[in-house]
């Protein structure tokens, strides 16, 4: 590991509409995200934009939509429902994720800086706005970095929902490849990962209402 550990920042749930991932947040545990896109953050592509994801961390104008929105499988599986598609890993002071990056570029893809209000942020977001990959494994399971640029991170102002997570697992075909990673990332104590058939990401909760889950396993081995 060559990385302090990192810490989860938030999931990240597709959908091809805004409105269609909010509901399915809402039916799936129990409380209606809120404006901000902190700890559980809901995206889908601007239908009035080119290039440019709608979500509560919006990306910039002219890339490629953020979280794989322009890569045609992601949008095929988007027909069938929104989903859990990725998560996001927090780099925190005093490691400077400007500086990590620019020593292992092949590790880390590049950063773009992002703003929304008074907040303001680095993500690590490749050119073609594809999921983070490492020996070809990747699909979601491995987190983007962030490094937010404001003191106090805006999971902070949001209300108390009863919702608490606890547990996330990565399921993949290549799941030693994400587990190296993982490792080198120092993000590895984040994520549970299982070897299967095809990839998937879910999220276990505890809800007032109970144990409930984001995502759904796909056939293991």
């Amino acid at each position: 590991m060559t990385a302090t550990p990192l810490r989860l920042d938030h999931l990240v749930v597709s959908a091809r509409t805004l409105e269609e991932g909010v509901q399915y947040v809402a039916d799936k545990l129990g409380a209606t995200p809120t404006g901000g896109g902190a700890y559980l953050e809901v995206i889908a592509a601007d239908p009035n934009a080119r290039g440019a994801a709608s979500s509560q961390t919006p990306g910039q104008s002219g890339r490629a939509r953020l979280f794989a929105l322009d890569d045609p499988h992601v949008q095929a599986s988007l027909e069938k429902g929104p989903y859990l598609s990725h998560w996001v890993a927090r780099v925190e002071p005093p490691k400077d994720l400007a500086r990590w990056r620019a020593q292992y570029p092949q590790r880390i893809p590049e950063l773009v800086p992002m703003t929304r209000g008074d907040l303001s942020w680095q993500l690590s977001v490749p050119l073609d706005g594809s999921f983070p990959q490492w020996q070809g494994a990747g699909d979601g399971m491995l987190p983007s970095l962030i490094q937010w640029d404001t003191p106090r991170h805006p999971s902070q102002t949001l209300a108390e929902t009863g919702i608490a997570l606890r547990a996330l697992t990565a399921y993949h075909p290549q799941a030693q490849a994400l587990r190296e990673q993982l490792e080198w990332l120092g993000a590895a104590h984040l994520i549970h990962v299982e070897e299967s058939l095809s990839p998937a990401l879910v999220a276990q909760f505890e809800t007032p209402s109970g144990t409930r889950s984001l995502g759904a396993p796909r056939t293991l081995v």
